[in-house]
């Protein structure tokens, strides 16, 4: 079974602030995107990477990453105006002997390869659908306005990390059916695994890694630029 990781990389991620791209933000030298490729590009598992980047910056991704020597094949394919549409457009140019699909956020650049192998396994092993999952820390409300409608009980819930797994089948029916979906419909369903879920398919939850951790505000940026220099010591780089 061959495996692909499909990387969008065409949001603006404005909460960290204005200028270029999130996925182009500089993190440990490199871009985000850049250490986003190597998480998944050092698993075993995986044959093939392809990064769905802004449809304008294609070109001036492409280049950016002949700078960088990978042990998988790197394609860059034109993104689209939302997550599902860059997904979509990424998951039609797999090619026909791909059986297994990952989805990787290019905002956390720092999961480990190991967690890549994991969720691919996974699917390999039969599952249709897979996500790593953490614990909350926090206590977690539901809020109307300014009121506190009802705790929540966090022993049931998990915060959901990439790279998601799937079935090529499962996540392709479900970008199918998506497709005919209202706007404000398809704007709730924040993630892959919540698409194939809403398909009908089973998801499978496996322990996730406390640095595959989104890059979502300037201070993530900073625990990241910490923790990268922890691991670059640790490994005598």
């Amino acid at each position: 079974m061959r495996t692909a990781a499909i990387i969008p990389a065409a949001g603006r991620g404005e909460r960290l602030g204005p200028g270029i791209p999130k996925a182009l933000r500089v993190l440990g030298g490199a871009p985000l995107l850049v250490h986003a490729i190597r998480a998944v590009d050092q698993a075993r598992s995986v044959d093939l990477v392809v990064v769905a980047a802004p449809p304008d910056d294609v070109t001036a991704v492409e280049r950016l990453l002949a700078d960088y020597e990978w042990g998988s094949d790197v394609h860059v394919v034109p993104g689209g105006q939302d997550r599902h549409g860059s997904v979509a457009r990424a998951l039609a140019t797999l090619p026909a002997d791909v059986d297994v699909v990952l989805v990787h956020d290019a905002a956390r650049p720092l999961a480990p390869p190991e967690l890549v192998d994991a969720v691919a396994m996974t699917i390999r092993h039969g599952a249709d659908a897979c996500v790593p999952v953490v614990p909350l820390a926090d206590t977690v409300k539901v809020v109307a306005g300014d009121k506190v409608v009802r705790t929540l009980d966090r022993s049931e819930l998990r915060a959901v990390q990439t790279p998601q797994g799937f079935r090529r089948a499962a996540l392709a029916t479900a970008h199918a059916w998506a497709a005919g979906l209202p706007v404000d419909e398809l704007s709730v369903i924040t993630d892959d695994a919540g698409l194939v879920e809403c398909h009908g398919v089973s998801v499978v939850a496996i322990p996730g890694a406390e640095e595959a951790f989104k890059v979502t505000r300037p201070l993530d940026l900073l625990v990241a630029e910490a923790l990268l220099t922890r691991r670059r010591a640790a490994s005598g780089r």
